[in-house]
């Protein structure tokens, strides 16, 4: 199977990489508007030919739109009327204006929207690693709007990547993944600031810092030309975990505020909960 992966980052180049890897793909070409992610993909041979984005189709089994989320969307005109036998997908973090658009495309059912759980804290070619995927989840999204065959040839991709599969549409993708996801990020990029802002001394953060506070703040790491989008398309579902979550930061303050810590102390036993669902 030849693929064309649309994006050479750290998503597209890691599925680049456990693609060929694991046999799924014979040949994989790369289509990047940077040509020097390209060029970095072709001699760490993740990629085994560039190309601009129509050859780049023309050529392919399955097409994987692996680029942040508002490029999807000028993309994906570009692509679905051309694919009559092909297979589309992408793997974008939010997914309703991404169906929306794909909705009132042609061939819609040769496109399968996904979102597969996983990444980290880094982007670009260079963080494309191996074995990205094991065991986590991907989603794919409003599956009975994409053909049988369409839908059994993602499915089979995510498998050979030893991913679980999951079933949502697009409104519950992105809810879920505001509270999963999505505030995560804020949270990590709000500590960031907050520390920032008042320990000047980076000398001293990183001397103090522990485990704890580095793992909490990675996400701060993350790409803000990739973020940024994320947050425009999901800002409703965004917005209310942001109040839900500073209302329950409200609480911890104003019990701080009262000395009243036995309650402090029931909040954080509530909070353990998380166990059960995260041991």
């Amino acid at each position: 199977m030849t693929i064309t992966i649309i994006g050479i980052g750290l998503i597209g180049g890691s599925m680049a990489i456990s693609l060929k890897e694991n046999g799924f793909a014979s040949h994989i070409i790369g289509v990047d508007a940077n040509r020097e992610s390209l060029d970095k993909a072709l001699r760490r041979r993740i990629i085994d030919e560039a190309c601009d984005l129509g050859e780049g189709i023309a050529k392919a089994d399955l097409i994987i739109v692996a680029t942040p989320v508002e490029v999807t969307l000028e993309l994906l005109p570009a692509i679905l009327p051309k694919v009559k036998k092909k297979v589309v997908m992408d793997v974008g973090s939010t997914k309703q204006q991404i169906l929306q658009v794909a909705n009132g495309l042609p061939n819609r059912p040769n496109f399968v929207a996904t979102h597969p759980m996983a990444g980290t804290e880094h982007s670009g070619i260079e963080a494309a690693i191996p074995r990205l995927f094991d065991g986590k989840y991907t989603v794919i999204c409003e599956a009975e709007k994409s053909s049988p065959e369409a839908a059994a040839m993602v499915e089979e991709m995510y498998l050979s990547l030893n991913m679980k599969i999951a079933y949502l549409n697009g409104q519950e993708h992105d809810v879920h993944t505001a509270y999963v996801s999505h505030i995560s990020h804020i949270s990590s990029f709000a500590l960031a600031l907050t520390v920032l802002e008042k320990e000047r001394d980076e000398q001293a953060i990183f001397e103090l810092a522990s485990s704890g506070f580095a793992s909490t703040v990675r996400l701060a790491k993350s790409s803000p030309e990739m973020w940024t989008p994320i947050f425009r398309q999901n800002r409703d579902n965004v917005l209310d975990v942001l109040d839900e979550h500073i209302s329950v930061l409200s609480r911890f303050r104003s019990l701080l505020i009262k000395k009243d810590f036995e309650a402090i102390h029931q909040l954080m036993v509530e909070a353990n909960g998380i166990r059960k669902i995260l041991p």
